[in-house]
This record gives structure tokens, C-alpha cells and sequence, in this order.
């Protein structure tokens, strides 16, 4: 579940925060965000984005609403609903920056390379380069780099990780190997997932917010944030491999009989 963070609690107004900040009327921001007058009132009448500035009879909107608007677009090809999208919004208090929310949009960016694909099973043997049988195909989907589909012989590919999978097609190994490692992987890592997270919640994210710089520089030191996380965890599994590769000679050691 993607939760929305705690944000900082400056006291909101309805001026606009600097002499720099955009303020477009309603038909000036449609054209910037790509979204329709109609579904821009429907969007204010449902409380996603919060008033204008009213000078006079004309309403003004700012960077703090095309950041949430940029939101609702992020959240929506997520595949949210609307009103999962009203009860995410409602966790962000309305005096939220646009750089606390550009926060927001940056973590619901997959961390994958790519998203999956779909590939019907010639698509899927051509990407491969080479003929899969339908034991290949249990593997992969063992694997997880292949999904089925509710269509026969159309299947979700994680393409960023299908010449792995590929690779270790060659080793041979057992399916039920693979579903255990499986298993395994998918158990220790929605912990670490988890773990992660509350350090990133906690330390990283007020970090960040906190450091007055622009909403796409933020994003771009969240970015980096990602591989460097995912190298740690490699460095630290190949750390535990060889720990525990020595803990196994030591006891081969402690039990082999003396002659």
C-alpha cells in the first residue's frame, strides 16, 4: 500500500509564495496540464485541487495546483480510482509545498526499469531468440519475469529482467527450487521493502523536503537514492553469502571425525 508521508506543517495561505510563482487563470492552466476546463472544475468540485485566488471575479491557480494536478494524472496511471485518489490527496494537508508533493509523484515511480509488457507467444520467442517450450514458460512464470493472462499464449514480461531469465533457463534448475527461492526472495524482501521505507520516511523524505530546493532537483536526488539502495542490498546478500559459505567450512571442520 503506497501511504502519503507526513509533510511539514508551514501555515497555509491563500497568496500566492513568492513574486516568481505562476498564477494562470483556468484556461492558462488547462493548456499547461493537458486536462479539459470541464475536468478541472469537476477536479476542484471533488476537493483534488484547493481554490484559486480570487482577485476580483477572476480565480488564479499556482504551482501548489498543477504540482497535485500533476499527482492526480501520476496516481491515475497507477490505475487508482478516483476515490482512492480523494482519499490519498486527503492525507496531504492543503498547505503542502509543490516540492513536498513532487516528493510524492517521485515515490510512486516504479522502481523497475521498465514496466511490464505484454507479448503474445511469438512476440515472446522472438524476444528471446529462441523457442520456448511450455516448460520454459513454467519457469519463466516460476521466475517471475513472465505472467499469464486471462488470453491463451498472452503473457505480462518484465523485459528488463527477460535476458536473466533466459540465462537461467540454461542452468536447468528444478521448478520447485525456483518457487522456493521464490518465496524466499518475496518474503525477505517486503520486509526489507518495509524496513526501508520507515528509514525513508523517517530520514531521508524530511531531509529532502527540508532542503528548499526545487521540486525537480529533489526528484532527481530521489532517483539516484534508488540504485544506491539496491546496490547496498546486492553488496550486503554477496557479504552474507560468503559469511555464510565460512560458517559452513567451520562446522564441516568441527564435525569431521580426527583419525
Amino acid at each position: 500500500m503506497i501511504c502519503a508521508m507526513p509533510l511539514s506543517t508551514v501555515p497555509a495561505s491563500s497568496e500566492p509564495t513568492g513574486p516568481d510563482e505562476a498564477m494562470l487563470t483556468v484556461d492558462e492552466l488547462s493548456a499547461r496540464v493537458g486536462m479539459t476546463v470541464r475536468t478541472l472544475r469537476f477536479y476542484a468540485g471533488r476537493g483534488l485541487i484547493p481554490p484559486p485566488v480570487r482577485r476580483g471575479r477572476v480565480g488564479y491557480y499556482g504551482t501548489e495546483h498543477i504540482a497535485r494536478l500533476d499527482l492526480v494524472r501520476e496516481l491515475q496511471a497507477h490505475g487508482f480510482t478516483l476515490s482512492a485518489i480523494e482519499g490519498y490527496l486527503d492525507r496531504i494537508p492543503a498547505n503542502a509545498t509543490p516540492q513536498d508533493i513532487a516528493l510524492h509523484r517521485t515515490l510512486l515511480t516504479p522502481w523497475m526499469r521498465d514496466l511490464p509488457e505484454t507479448l503474445d507467444r511469438a512476440a515472446l520467442v522472438r524476444r528471446t531468440g529462441r523457442d520456448l517450450t511450455d516448460d520454459d514458460i513454467e519457469m519463466l512464470v516460476a521466475l517471475g519475469v513472465v505472467e499469464p493472462t486471462p488470453d491463451e499464449d498472452v503473457f505480462q514480461v518484465a523485459t528488463a529482467h527477460l535476458s536473466l531469465g533466459v540465462e537461467l533457463l540454461d542452468l536447468d534448475l528444478p521448478v520447485e527450487a525456483v518457487l522456493d527461492a521464490g518465496r524466499i526472495f518475496t518474503e525477505h524482501g517486503r520486509a526489507l521493502a518495509e524496513e526501508l521505507t520507515e528509514v525513508f520516511r523517517t530520514k531521508v523524505w524530511p531531509h529532502y523536503r527540508d532542503s528548499g530546493g526545487p521540486p525537480e532537483h529533489i526528484q532527481q536526488l530521489v532517483e539516484r537514492f534508488k540504485p544506491v539502495t539496491i546496490q547496498g542490498l546486492v553488496l550486503a546478500y554477496e557479504r552474507a553469502v560468503g559469511e555464510t559459505q565460512r560458517d559452513t567450512i567451520r562446522r564441516s571442520r568441527t564435525k569431521a571425525p580426527r583419525r
